[in-house]
């Protein structure tokens, strides 16, 4: 026999070292990826709640589908109707408003 059996050494583990060592990197990964992905993710939500919530009759306005339509009429049960062409209105729930095209100001009180 030309090779010789290999035995393996018994050194110890070191006791509680490796839980340590592990736990700062793993939240060091945890607080790069709230900053740079969560965090962002949670700001764009709460942008597009408040343009959904602020839109008003007169605003030009792009759908989900594409469609780029004027608000004739905003209901409280989330509903909006979108005039797409002369004399053709659909309806649409705010979720499916993507952006806000460009935004009329409201009329002037007196």
């Amino acid at each position: 026999m030309l090779v010789s059996p290999a035995f393996a050494q018994g050194a110890a583990a070191p006791a509680g070292g490796l839980f340590g060592s592990m736990l700062i990197p793993m939240i060091l990964v945890f607080g790069i990826m709230w900053f740079f992905l969560i965090r962002p993710q949670q700001k764009k939500v709460k942008e597009d709640e408040a343009m959904r919530s602020a839109l008003r009759r007169g605003d030009k306005v792009l759908t989900q589908g594409g469609i780029i339509g004027k608000v004739t009429k905003v209901k409280d049960d989330g509903e909006i109707e979108v005039e797409i062409a002369a004399g053709v209105k659909v309806h649409v729930t705010r979720a499916a408003i993507v952006q806000v095209m460009s935004k009329t100001e409201p009329a002037a009180e007196g």
